[in-house]
């Protein structure tokens, strides 16, 4: 299993990118939600919230998939040594 950081399998940050997508959505949905509560304006809270969910989901999920295709870095002497 190849690990993109120190000890994280490389399965394990790719899923924490679609919780992180799913996350982003609900939370600025609540929050329009909340916002619709307050003020009284349903349904334009609700919709813009889920809006500004997906447009920060998804510039989240497509930096983080470009990130994926760049070469690593050299980390100089944080590698371990190589086994002789």
């Amino acid at each position: 299993m190849t690990s993109q950081g120190p000890g994280r399998p490389s399965w394990l940050r790719y899923s924490g990118i679609g919780i992180e997508f799913v996350a982003a959505i609900a939370g600025f949905a609540l929050l329009g939600y909340w916002v619709d509560r307050r003020w009284n304006i349903s349904p334009w809270g609700l919709v813009i919230g889920a809006v500004l969910g997906l447009i920060g989901g998804m510039y989240n999920m497509i930096r983080e998939s470009l990130g994926a295709f760049k070469a690593p870095e050299d980390r100089g002497s944080q590698q371990p040594p190589s086994k002789p």
